[in-house]
């Protein structure tokens, strides 16, 4: 799968300051290797450069098991203080979210029962990409202004696009105009 876009993240390296220290932290903390073994990718705001001073890293992971993958997020970073796990359903899956810090950085790292790249997660961030790339830097910017008054990233791209209704799955049904 690594053909799929976002899914080698060495872009990071060469990318803006905050993606360079995002490449820096996951490597330092080998956050990829040790997941790796369940298809992360790293999702979001960071790798769109759309994020803001608050924004955290999002990484998205297809378990099988899910007692190894939680068994394996409770090996490496159970120890740290704000280290929190939950399990509930999403969308019809059952989800297992856990939460940490490393340095510089919040982490959340979502795993469900089915690839990766059908994770609504990865699903918006291509999708997000594709505008981004059609509306350019303005409209970039007009994102991080409306998520720094509070806004979440899928509902400041609807309320831009004009999208009507759920802004996650109106985002996922938008064609852009050629």
């Amino acid at each position: 799968m690594s053909q799929l876009p976002f899914t080698d993240i060495t872009y990071l390296k060469e990318g803006t300051p905050r993606q360079q220290q995002a490449w820096e932290v996951l490597n330092t903390h080998r956050v990829l290797s040790i997941l790796q073994d369940f298809d992360p990718i790293l999702t979001g705001t960071i790798p769109l450069d759309i994020d803001i001073e608050s924004s955290d890293l999002d990484i998205i992971c297809h378990w099988q098991d899910a007692e190894l993958f939680t068994r394996t997020l409770r090996h490496h970073w159970g120890q740290l203080p704000d280290f929190q796990l939950q399990s509930y359903e999403k969308n019809g899956f059952d989800t297992i979210l856990t939460r940490f810090t490393l340095p510089g950085f919040e982490l959340e790292v979502y795993g469900q029962n089915r690839p990766s790249y059908q994770q609504e997660a990865y699903r918006h961030m291509v999708r997000e990409y594709e505008i981004l790339q059609k509306m350019g830097p303005a409209f970039k910017e007009q994102i991080r202004k409306l998520k720094r008054s509070g806004l979440k990233t899928e509902p400041a791209f609807a309320l831009l696009l004009g999208m009507a209704g759920d802004p996650y799955r109106a985002l996922l049904d938008y064609e852009p105009e050629e």
